[in-house]
């Protein structure tokens, strides 16, 4: 199991059902109660958001629930890959986290998806500037095996960094290929590819959503 630095609670047991509920630990009382109504308001957003595309249900903790997601302000953007049972941290710092496609992007992380860079077939479409990266964030562009379910690589994905990402010169660390003025990295909610990814891995039924 990997925890996915992006820089800088509690999932419920998921059922056999068409709602797929997970549970969120006392999300405003407990490890939030610093946080301004705004703040709070943007992390809800993100956990409501699922709701309208998806089966996926974030609810509050229950005493009994087997897994458990903890919303924490800890230092960065992060969260594990997938469900490790028990709780399980996600951190949405105060400082650089609190956008709502970055909320999206860690529960993707907790939901078993990785990002789009890592991607097996990602060379064919982006090429990766090694030498610019820094050192300690070179992790975050290793080729991986993904949760791809059929879909094609998505420039426009949430999962997607954007052109400087992690760059230690202010060069690019990532450009798209054959054309390297294609925008990438620069999604503000999920795109099409990462709903039907998110439907298509916890069987949702793919035509109660919007398309």
């Amino acid at each position: 199991m990997s925890v996915i630095s992006d820089g800088k609670a509690e999932v419920a047991a998921i059922e056999e059902d068409t709602t797929q509920e997970l549970s969120v630990g006392e999300l405003l009382e407990r490890a939030n109660r610093d946080r301004t109504s705004r703040e709070k308001a943007i992390i809800v957003r993100g956990l409501e958001s699922f709701s309208s595309f998806s089966c996926i249900r974030f609810r509050p903790y229950r005493s009994g629930d087997r897994e458990w997601l903890n919303i924490e302000s800890r230092n960065g953007c992060y969260s594990y890959v997938g469900r490790t049972g028990g709780g399980q941290t996600v951190s949405l710092s105060r400082q650089g986290c609190l956008y709502h496609n970055t909320v999206q992007h860690e529960l993707l992380h907790a939901l078993g998806f990785n990002h789009e860079q890592t991607r097996n077939d990602r060379d064919n479409h982006i090429r990766v500037h090694w030498n610019n990266i820094i050192d300690d964030m070179k992790h975050n562009f290793n080729k991986i095996a993904t949760l791809n379910q059929g879909t094609s690589y998505d420039y426009n994905s949430v999962m997607q960094y954007h052109r400087y990402a992690f760059s230690k010169n202010n060069y690019p660390t990532m450009e798209p290929i054959p054309n390297s003025n294609v925008s990438f990295g620069k999604a503000t909610e999920m795109s099409k590819n990462d709903i039907d990814r998110l439907n298509r891995l916890y069987k949702c039924c793919e035509n109660q959503w919007p398309p």
